[in-house]
């Protein structure tokens, strides 16, 4: 086995084993996965609030059926909500509500306890974290994090 297909199954792997920690405690604690926080994130990341549907998904790498199905389910509980553009109503947009704002925090605050336990010890340094962040930027074709150091498409 060549070198590149190793690290490929095993960035595959610990990816699934990050989304399993993830999902457990966010869904154990707020009823959301990875997935649903991820898309909250972002919402909440922009300008007041709220994407055009396309852009979110755009943003999170799914199809814009993906990004409504994705979001049914949240807007059932009151954390996000769809709005029309007054000029264009081909236009939608997805937005955070005063609630989902307040649950987001929360959710946030649970979020990074689960990546500093992921990251504690001593196999970690926080120049080892800032290395892997880096390379994995490049790799995703450096379109960096949720937050991307104000570099997001928005």
């Amino acid at each position: 086995m060549s070198n590149e297909l190793d690290a490929v199954l095993r960035l595959a792997r610990a990816q699934m084993a990050l989304v399993k920690r993830f999902d457990s405690a966010l869904g154990g604690l707020h009823g959301v996965s990875l997935s649903d926080f991820t898309a909250l994130l972002r919402l909440g990341e922009a300008p007041g609030g709220r994407m055009r549907r396309v852009d979110l998904a755009e943003a999170l790498g799914l199809t814009a059926s993906g990004v409504t199905r994705g979001l049914a389910p949240l807007e059932r509980i009151g954390l996000v909500t769809r709005e029309t553009d007054a000029r264009d109503a081909r236009v939608a947009y997805a937005a955070l509500t005063d609630t989902g704002r307040e649950r987001l925090a929360d959710m946030r605050a649970t979020a990074e306890q689960v990546a500093r336990e992921i990251f504690a010890g001593p196999l970690w340094s926080g120049e080892d974290v800032g290395s892997l962040s880096e390379l994995l930027t490049r790799l995703g074709g450096g379109t960096g994090g949720l937050s991307d150091r104000g570099a997001s498409p928005r």
